[in-house]
């Protein structure tokens, strides 16, 4: 990521919190069109089983507060077929519990 948006340790803290097992960041966020008004497009991958409800509303809101700008909050399995290839191959890993 071209910029630093959030702490590590609150992204961590955050993953922990909520069952996240990989937070990655993708979009405007990654190039140089990325400015002051832009959203950050954060890809989440829950621990196998965990289903968030309508928490991932909250989570949405959460992490928006956290970083200080809008976040747009998506998991890969909601991702449009149409887009959802290339949104996985350009996301940038920010936590991965497995490492």
């Amino acid at each position: 990521m071209r910029r630093t948006l959030i702490n590590r340790k609150a992204v961590e803290e955050f993953c922990l919190k909520h069952y996240i097992k990989r937070f990655s960041v993708f979009g405007s966020a990654l190039r140089e069109d990325f400015g002051p008004a832009s959203d950050v497009d954060v890809l989440v991958e829950f621990e196998a089983g965990h289903v968030p409800g309508l928490a991932f509303f909250e989570m949405e809101t959460e992490l928006s507060a956290l970083i200080g700008r809008k976040v747009d909050l998506h998991a890969p399995q909601f991702l449009s077929r149409y887009f959802r290839d290339e949104v996985l191959a350009e996301a940038e890993v920010q936590y991965d519990k497995a490492c």
